[in-house]
């Protein structure tokens, strides 16, 4: 299956659906270890940030794992203390297992997470956060290393920051600019398909999220931060850089042999429905002719230097037959990776078996013109022989473009469009805010070509004002949320609603934050 192409199993990026009334919208989880001085004052400063700024439910979570000091303790108390705190506990250490765990559980629509030392500026929040409500991208990051960011720290970890994103986009082509910075969010949506397929538990998580997400094809939108060190950090830098080190070689290798499915986190070409109803438009064709050309290339030098190596022992029908054979195959494999976007070993045999007789088309074109230039000459020059040969190659090159697009390597999506997955909302449903995965038409995938009255649209929950009393959070066990297994997924959902963003008040900034005097 093809990932430039195929719809996968995430719909259209939309503005949020919404919940009930107590549902928060973003969930701030706070990984922890052994935080028992930071704890209480990060998470009283970001509450009242949020109090004060955002203007919709939220909900902060401390994960709490594995942690031997009274962390736990200092988590319960916040939790008893203050409605929109909640804690986890869980036995093994990691943050990556932690975040896994609770996003996995959590019913918000929007999953964040930062550091217990609050080094990034809380006012990067609303900012990181926008993007994902609005239906514009899928995943947000803070960046300390763009233009406009502004950081303090040592210079050894300034170095190693850069030299590990250096790494990051030589080895797995990375394009975002900060892999480690300890404030993302993501779209529930997205969390549920992505996170099944990130092995890490630890400190890589978040780089192999975020490879994976943008080999994908998801958006990853980027925020500028101010950022200050925390000196008293507790990271081990040295084992942190060796097990990134180790994770960036396993999700490369994997990337290299196309063993991980990202076709089912592809977006559908534009979130406006009309753009995918385009016709007589061959889908990915800029990027296949690309791929195409360069795969020729390669596979014509290789040709060469096989003809070169046969004729010398050979002659030249033979020479030609082996050398074709054997950069056929080579040819096929490629372009059924990176130009067709093919992975897996499925169907891998009958590719080959047909290219086999694409490869036989070009044999005749290649011999054929060998025939007639040795009926033209006895005894022609090496160098004529070559010059006749890559003008044949060229012309079969151009034919075998066509059958691999046409027979070989087929689009599919016109034949299974009637059947795609998607999600759509089920109002007879015993929960009617729960969204239904069934099989549904193409007609029915565009919404535009239904009554107005299908689609209901009801802004996001508000966060209560100060005055009225606290909404208790539904769908949430109190009793039973003391532990979660590692990736074990709440069954919670939310209706469909278009989101309403509102105006934040601007009195944003935290009096009690001094990093801006420094």
């Amino acid at each position: 299956m093809r990932t430039d192409s195929s719809p996968g199993n995430l719909p259209a990026r939309e503005h949020l659906p919404a919940g009930s009334a107590g549902t928060p919208v973003l969930d701030v989880v706070i990984p922890v270890y052994n935080e028992e001085k930071d704890l209480q004052p990060c998470v009283v400063r970001l509450h009242e940030h949020l109090k004060r700024t955002f203007p919709y439910a939220f909900r902060i979570t401390v994960a709490d794992n594995a942690s031997t000091d009274i962390t736990p303790q200092v988590a319960a108390r916040l939790e008893s203390e203050i409605p929109e705190v909640r804690s986890f506990r869980l036995e093994q250490k990691g943050r990556g297992r932690a975040l896994r765990t609770v996003w996995s559980a959590s019913d918000a629509p929007i999953l964040a997470y930062m550091d217990v030392d609050l080094s990034t500026d809380l006012n990067a929040l609303l900012p990181l956060v926008a993007p994902l409500i609005s239906g514009h991208s899928d995943l947000a990051i803070g960046s300390r290393l763009a233009r406009s960011s502004r950081v303090v720290r040592g210079a050894k970890r300034e170095f190693i920051s850069r030299t590990y994103n250096l790494i990051l986009r030589g080895s797995l082509q990375a394009r975002f600019s900060d892999a480690q910075c300890g404030f993302k969010a993501i779209r529930r949506d997205v969390a549920q398909v992505l996170l099944p397929l990130i092995e890490d538990t630890g400190w890589f998580f978040d780089t192999e999220m975020l490879v994976l997400a943008e080999r994908a094809g998801l958006r990853i939108h980027e925020v500028p931060v101010d950022w200050v060190d925390d000196p008293n950090s507790t990271v081990h830098i040295v084992k942190t850089a060796t097990d990134d080190l180790k994770g960036v070689w396993r999700v490369g290798r994997a990337l290299a042999t196309g063993s991980l499915p990202l076709d089912r986190l592809a977006r559908p070409f534009g979130d406006d429905p009309r753009d995918r109803d385009l016709t007589d438009v061959p889908k990915g064709l800029a990027r296949q002719l690309v791929g195409f050309c360069v795969v020729g290339v390669l596979s014509t030098l290789f040709y060469l230097l096989l003809y070169s190596g046969f004729r010398s022992f050979s002659g030249s029908q033979i020479a030609n037959a082996l050398a074709l054979l054997v950069s056929a195959v080579a040819n096929t494999a490629a372009n059924r990776r990176l130009t067709f976007g093919v992975r897996g070993r499925g169907s891998a045999v009958r590719h080959q078996a047909q290219g086999l007789v694409v490869f036989g088309i070009g044999l005749a074109l290649t011999s054929g013109s060998l025939a007639a230039l040795n009926a033209a000459t006895s005894s022609p020059a090496h160098s004529t022989e070559l010059a006749v040969l890559i003008a044949a190659n060229l012309a079969a090159t151009v034919l075998r473009f066509l059958l691999f697009r046409a027979w070989v390597f087929p689009d599919r999506r016109d034949e299974t469009e009637a059947s795609t997955v998607v999600a759509s909302h089920n109002p007879s449903s015993n929960n009617p805010s729960s969204p239904t995965y069934g099989t549904t038409t193409a007609h029915q995938q565009h919404p535009q070509q239904l009554p107005h009255q299908q689609h209901p649209h009801t802004p996001l929950p508000q966060r209560p004002n100060a005055t009225a009393p606290q909404a208790p959070y539904t769908n949430y066990d109190h009793s039973q949320t003391n532990e979660f297994r590692a990736g074990e997924a709440a069954d919670r959902t939310w209706g469909d609603a278009t989101m309403q963003l509102q105006a934040v008040r601007p009195h944003d900034h935290d009096p009690r934050d001094t990093r801006d005097a420094r």
